[in-house]
């Protein structure tokens, strides 16, 4: 287990490509014309991200080649971009409670059904992986409620549509870096709410707690940030890995596993077990990358930091 000279933070300085009226366009049509129609339209709008956006082409062909086993083509990534617009496009209905397009199985809920049943809420360590927003239904089926940590700024575009959308809708967000994330976050897990955070990128300004290892991923040790693990540890909450895998069509997949449990966490112990529950996290991320490979929705190159490792 390796940890790389500097965090990398490329991801971070990479813009929203998508105009805000092309986003409440989409918006547009998914609410008035209907499911159908709006999926006819993503097919040349993922053809064109394909042929205009190289890099972002090159990262989804250099992934799928790892998580598919063998070379990837134009046809694995077209499939790639297109399950993302597709989950893009879910949301505005997913947000909007109009779930009857969907059909969702669940798996391993009632594990975080009987932690909630104690009245104690539950952090949730998820990826880019699938569909947040499938999550949140999720939750709500349960009958608890789903909020998003997150660094705000770089969906600023996305966000601002999906609000003006579904202007009745309430998006639970907790912004990182901002005062009073803390105590939010307290308060929203003593309520009994579910926090859910994405930790397969390093986010810009992460605390000097954290440190950001190399670990075997897909074939070729990546960096993996250790903070939303040591977060959950000050809390002391109980971790589940989670996952709204997109399957096609209306069928998504919600995913739970058991990660990490910090409610007796002692100091002396910490780093082992925050080193234990992120080599576990990395691991079900890797299953599940080779299980539904046009899920994960990273499209740089996330491997680029390897020639920077550095024994820890």
């Amino acid at each position: 287990m390796t940890a790389p000279a500097q965090p990398p933070a490329d991801w971070a300085t990479q813009r929203e490509r998508s105009n805000l009226w092309v986003l409440k366009l989409m918006g547009a049509i998914a609410v008035y014309a209907g499911r159908p129609i709006a999926r006819g339209v993503l097919h040349p709008i993922a053809l064109y991200f394909l042929l205009a956006n190289g890099p972002a082409r090159r990262a989804s062909r250099q992934y799928l080649t790892r998580a598919l086993g063998r070379p990837a083509g134009w046809r694995d990534s077209y499939r790639h971009i297109h399950s993302f617009a597709a989950t893009v496009l879910d949301r505005v209905y997913f947000l909007q409670g109009r779930l009857a397009h969907f059909h969702i199985e669940n798996h391993n809920v009632p594990q975080v059904e009987a932690v909630l049943a104690e009245g104690q809420g539950v952090m949730l360590l998820g990826a880019h992986l699938g569909s947040f927003e499938a999550l949140r239904a999720g939750a709500e089926s349960i009958g608890t409620r789903a909020a998003m940590l997150m660094y705000e700024d770089n969906a600023r575009l996305i966000n601002a549509t999906l609000k003006a959308l579904a202007p009745g809708v309430q998006l639970h967000t907790i912004a990182l870096g901002r005062p009073g994330a803390m105590l939010a976050l307290r308060r929203w897990l003593a309520d009994g709410g579910m926090a859910g955070l994405l930790a397969d990128r390093i986010l810009p300004g992460h605390s000097g707690r954290s440190r950001t290892w190399m670990l075997p991923f897909l074939g070729r040790p990546a960096p993996f940030s250790d903070g939303p693990l040591r977060l959950a540890a000050m809390l002391r909450q109980r971790v589940f890995f989670m996952a709204g895998l997109y399957h096609g069509g209306g069928r998504y997949s919600l995913r739970f596993e058991p990660l990490a449990d910090f409610r007796d966490v002692a100091g002396a112990t910490m780093d082992a077990e925050v080193q234990a529950a992120l080599e576990r996290y990395v691991a079900l991320l890797e299953t599940l990358c080779r299980e539904a490979p046009c899920n994960w929705f990273n499209f740089y190159d996330f491997w680029a930091s390897d020639d920077d490792a550095k024994t820890a």
